[in-house]
């Protein structure tokens, strides 16, 4: 990157120093506890949200009494005199007396006064009667889904907070829904910073290819962000601070800027708008230069390295703890694993280090530089490996990645 004239300005000396990674994510989840508010959309447009209500039931379910199998319904005990066909779907059907018998398909109402249901592969039928053929005596209730059984009308199913995924989805058709009440996505403004970047075509002459602007949008959404927009700012002070100025995104991600280099304007814009830093640098490896500010409006910026994988680490420890409890998400505790073999940790600081699982563990994967993202495009995860490292057998912390 070449100097364009404007001088190096160092972080302010009031701001919040270095904090440890447990305490950097703390300080970014804190900032986000001011969840978005919630709006009811369609169905079909709920996935990747988050609830902003408790999922009640709007009925019971089954909402009447089914059978669990294809087969029939009986009425007290056999052999039973078969007296026509039950079909999901149909009308109540008539009642049944006591020695009598209907053919019913898996789904279906059950007839009143019947008392099981007999499989199909265990009936068979003489020229008037049904008779039960099956390993055991036919039990009052077999195979029969009582009203009821999964959940009451008015029953809370599911929290506030909880990610909207595809079996969410179908919980809430399931039981009667046609919208869900979700909150608002976080929508999120990426600023990817620098003179050398390439957005297309193949690097070289001191050019090299954006990696961030494809990466990060993705892992962005799947953190419940709404579509990020992507900008370019080259290696203008003047520039970068109108793009601050001019945004008017939930959250604003920058790659790159964040140290003190001679065309590093970050701090310097963030000085101008008025933003209170919150984190400047973080005891990680990669990823140490990172940042959150808290602009005057409310709305916050976090500035990532420019490296790819250290960008990673600042999206982790950053990125989305601040994303999850704008969105009102509810995280569980954290996925453990041993490792099954000695991970390098560094003398003081966390490193976040890209694994693989194994049956005896987690192993890691090399390719593993600030600059690179070979290891991490073949990880399954990211292990959160403590200062002076971790030996074969200790219990670890793990980071999905999407």
């Amino acid at each position: 990157m070449s100097a364009v004239g404007q001088p190096t300005v160092a972080a302010p000396s009031t701001g919040p120093g270095v904090l440890s990674w447990p305490g950097a994510r703390e300080t970014a989840r804190r900032a986000g506890l001011r969840p978005l508010p919630g709006v009811p959309v369609p169905l079909a447009e709920a996935l990747g949200r988050t609830l902003a209500e408790p999922l009640g039931a709007l009925t019971d379910l089954p909402a009447f009494d089914t059978s669990a199998m294809d087969g029939w319904a009986v009425a007290g005990p056999g052999p039973w005199r078969v007296a026509g066909r039950v079909l999901a779907g149909r009308a109540e059907p008539a009642p049944l007396a006591d020695g009598t018998a209907v053919e019913i398909a898996t789904g279906a109402q059950l007839p009143p006064g019947a008392t099981a249901v007999l499989r199909r592969e265990h009936g068979w039928t003489d020229a008037a009667l049904l008779h039960d053929r099956g390993p055991r005596p036919l039990t009052t209730g077999q195979d029969i889904r009582p009203r009821g059984q999964e959940c009451r009308l008015g029953e809370e199913l599911l929290p506030s907070g909880t990610p909207v995924g595809p079996a969410v989805l179908g919980l809430a058709a399931a039981c009667g829904h046609d919208r869900l009440p979700v909150r608002r996505r976080p929508e999120v403004r990426l600023l990817v910073l620098g003179d050398e970047l390439l957005t297309s075509g193949v690097p070289g002459s001191g050019l090299v290819r954006d990696a961030l602007g494809p990466l990060l949008p993705p892992w962005l959404r799947a953190a419940g962000a709404g579509t990020p927009e992507v900008g370019y700012v080259r290696d203008d002070f003047g520039l970068l601070r109108d793009a601050l100025r001019h945004s008017t995104a939930d959250l604003v991600v920058t790659t790159g800027g964040t140290a003190a280099g001679p065309v590093d304007f970050l701090h310097r814009a963030l000085a101008e708008a008025g933003a209170r830093l919150l984190v400047d640098g973080v005891a990680v490896r990669p990823g140490h230069p990172m940042l959150l500010a808290e602009l005057p409006d409310g709305r916050h910026l976090v500035g990532l390295p420019g490296n790819p994988l250290a960008a990673v680490a600042g999206m982790v420890t950053l990125v989305l703890p601040l994303l999850h409890a704008r969105s009102g998400r509810t995280v569980g505790p954290p996925a453990l694993a041993p490792a099954a073999a000695p991970l390098a940790g560094h003398r003081t600081d966390t490193r976040l280090q890209p694994v693989r699982r194994t049956a005896e563990g987690v192993l890691p994967l090399a390719f593993d530089g600030p600059a690179m993202l070979r290891g991490l495009a073949r990880a399954e995860a990211l292990a959160v490996v403590p200062p002076g490292g971790a030996a074969a057998g200790e219990t670890v912390e793990l980071l999905e990645v999407p």
